[in-house]
């Protein structure tokens, strides 16, 4: 999976611990999401793409391989 999460928090100006705050999460789990390395919830997908104005399939890319 990769995700667009960086960029768009670039563009809002947020770091990580901000995005983590506003979504309730820690900052860690934003920076595994932006590295692939975490699934997150639908109910996290959906918070954080509402934070960074967009939707979950614009925010979250999945490869062919990630679906098996």
């Amino acid at each position: 999976m990769k995700t667009r999460i960086k960029e768009l928090r670039a563009r809002y100006d947020l770091t990580q611990q901000e995005l983590a705050d506003i979504v309730g999460v820690r900052r860690e789990t934003i920076s595994f999401l932006e590295k692939g390395k975490y699934n997150p919830s639908l109910k996290l997908a959906y918070k954080v793409s509402r934070e960074l104005e967009t939707t979950i399939d614009e925010l979250f890319i999945f490869e062919d391989e990630d679906l098996e």
